[in-house]
């Protein structure tokens, strides 16, 4: 028995529906039989889309609760312009990681609502005005769910700003900690009480990686430790910081990637975002 392609019963569908010719449909049924479709040509689905260079998972936002993020580093800004224009089309903001300024610079071109962080080398691409993200003062914070984000080290600020912009794309607000590292241990003293009013908290630390021990021992919720490569030779570009992170004592911590400001920010997000639902429940 021949199998029918997904792509031949999505045409059948539109033809059906009055929305593409019968001539469209012989035309692809001959390529098919034919082995000469074109593997390139767009598809259109619920679940994706194929371009030239990448298949869109349109899907992912009703299945995960937010859309596919782009990493960009090595993409070409062509490629990178269709798969924004791709989730737009389908309703879907766009947020890409680890982009170069000038690959930046000309994908912007193509869209009217963008904003380009280069110290987080993201850009979030809206299909209306976008701003950046700004953190919640110590009053505003006090009555929301929101995610904190610390450094130990202002050399850690373009991972923390890559949670932050995460963060941001998926409509969690956040306030900031910045440069409150175990050298000074006042400064994290002074920060506890804004500190304990945060649902979730992103540490990102490098050198020997143990903040994210001495803040999770001071709060009662999730800690997501991201160790950066900040540091001297026997730091090992991060790998001391991520050994030391998952040595932790500490039960309430868990560990992303060297550098990993995204993954970071996006479990604080998921944390967030669940902890927002839940609560919209209950005031229903």
């Amino acid at each position: 028995m021949t199998s029918v392609s997904p792509a031949l019963l999505e045409l059948l569908s539109k033809v059906l529906a009055g929305q593409a010719s019968s001539e469209e449909l012989s035309k692809r049924i001959e390529q098919e039989r034919n082995g000469a479709s074109d593997p390139n040509e767009a598809i259109e689905s619920g679940q994706f889309r194929r371009i030239r260079g990448a298949t869109v998972d349109l899907g992912r936002s009703s299945r995960c609760g937010f859309g596919e993020v782009i990493f960009g580093e090595g993409k070409p800004a062509e490629l990178v312009t269709q798969i924004i224009q791709t989730q737009l089309d389908a309703g879907q903001s766009a947020l890409v990681t680890r982009i170069d300024s000038e690959v930046a610079f000309r994908v912007r071109q193509g869209f009217k609502y963008s904003l380009h962080n280069p110290v987080a080398r993201t850009l979030r691409i809206e299909s209306q005005d976008i701003a950046a993200g700004k953190p919640l003062t110590m009053d505003e914070a006090a009555g929301e769910i929101h995610a904190a984000v610390v450094t130990a080290g202002s050399t850690d600020q373009p991972v923390a700003e890559e949670a932050i912009e995460t963060l941001t794309w998926m409509g969690v607000p956040h306030t900031r900690f910045d440069d409150i590292g175990v050298a000074g241990p006042q400064r994290l003293q002074a920060a506890l009480p804004a500190l304990r009013l945060a649902s979730v908290v992103v540490v990102v630390a490098g050198m020997e990686g143990a903040l994210p021990s001495v803040v999770a021992g001071h709060l009662s919720v999730p800690v997501f430790a991201v160790p950066t490569s900040v540091g001297y030779g026997a730091s090992l570009g991060g790998l001391t910081a991520l050994l030391g992170m998952l040595s932790a004592c500490v039960a309430s911590i868990a560990v992303v990637n060297i550098d990993a400001g995204f993954k970071g920010g996006y479990l604080a997000g998921m944390v967030a975002s669940q902890l927002n639902e839940s609560q919209s429940r209950m005031d229903r």
